[in-house]
């Protein structure tokens, strides 16, 4: 088996990295879009329904929401890090939303980070999700340090996010991906809680969600693209002209999220479907629960909130929960449910609509 490319220092750093590029510089996909745009709602202009009934609640792998709203993936391993996910901890345990950590490989080759990772003592009654690049499976990571992983954060499920355009871009990323079916297959029958397949901003086709789902991953993630490119993130770290160059040659690859809920929702009326990519706003949560999706993921709003203080995520919370439930009132809608059934959410070729 090859032994780990990156030394837990040069994994450190890399997190310090994503953090400061994704709040500081422009790396969002330059063209490509979430599609979410081609789609807007039929306004109800007598809804005739109480606005005090609305309910945005719902409920996900068997547990609670309070909002159909995932505090997605974002970071772990650097001191800032754990000051952010302790803000996004905090803040999903008072409004009863999951969230997801960084990648916790870190924390099992530098085990005195682990502290940023464990935000369990923040958020006990929380969805909490741990999460390993998949391609580790293929670098001396098995079903000891998924466990490991998982009781560091005390998780109730595992993400394993795939991400093959940024890993052959990265510095020193790793590229074999050969085999990994299998190996997710192994994993899913071993270990005791659900594993969920994450995109990070490509994409996942109806296609591929098939094959995982047939291995035994009990959600997906689309992570479509349109919003932050981790090609984009990795031609800003790069050491070398060509590095650069692949960054941002390929900043618009990859699958609209919207294209991604649509599909896989047409091919799987019953996988838990987790919608993120370039979502920014309640309107486009609603639009992704619409299309199909159980929950909706967001997280460069969330990091660049929780950069600022606990308060801004508070604020952006209360923003977004806001906007969802003002999308329920003018569709004549009360609950999550009803907005799904009601097919009040249209695709248009009017430009117009695309400012919804």
């Amino acid at each position: 088996m090859n032994p780990p490319i990156n030394t837990s220092a040069q994994t450190q750093n890399r997190k310090a990295d994503h953090i400061r590029i994704c709040l500081e510089d422009n790396v969002q996909s330059p063209v490509i879009t979430t599609g979410l745009e081609k789609y807007r709602f039929t306004h109800a202009c007598l809804p005739e329904i109480d606005g005090k009934d609305i309910d945005v609640s719902t409920t996900f792998l068997g547990k609670y929401l309070h909002a159909p709203l995932l505090i997605s993936s974002m970071t772990g391993g650097t001191e800032q890090a754990g000051i952010i996910n302790r803000r996004l901890a905090e803040v999903a345990q008072a409004y009863k939303l999951p969230m997801g950590v960084g990648s916790v490989r870190v924390a099992v080759e530098k085990p005195q980070v682990a502290n940023t990772f464990a935000v369990r003592k923040y958020a006990p009654d929380i969805l909490l999700f741990a999460n390993l690049g998949a391609v580790q499976l293929n670098y001396d990571y098995g079903i000891d340090e998924c466990l490991r992983i998982i009781d560091l954060v005390e998780a109730d499920a595992l993400i394993l996010h795939i991400n093959p355009l940024q890993e052959f871009i990265q510095p020193r990323g790793d590229t074999n991906f050969h085999g990994l079916l299998d190996k997710i297959s192994d994993l899913c029958n071993k270990l005791p809680v659900p594993v969920i397949a994450k995109e990070v901003g490509n994409g996942i086709s109806a296609t591929m969600a098939e094959k995982l789902i047939a291995v035994g991953v009990q959600a997906i993630d689309v992570a479509g693209a349109g919003g932050t490119s981790w090609a984009m993130v990795e031609s800003e770290r790069a050491e070398t002209a060509l590095q650069r160059r692949l960054g941002q040659t390929f900043g618009d690859w990859g699958i609209p999220t919207a294209d991604c809920i649509a599909s896989i929702r047409e091919h799987d009326p019953d996988v838990p479907l987790i919608a993120s990519g370039g979502l920014r706003n309640g309107l486009d949560v609603a639009k992704a629960i619409a299309l199909g999706a159980d929950i909706a993921g967001l997280a460069m709003p969330f990091l660049k909130a929780a950069a600022v203080s606990e308060a801004a995520v508070v604020e952006l919370t209360e923003v977004l929960i806001a906007e969802i439930t003002t999308v329920l009132f003018c569709t004549a809608n009360n609950s999550l449910y009803k907005l799904k059934q009601s097919q009040s959410l249209q695709r248009t070729t009017d430009p117009i609509g695309n400012r919804q």
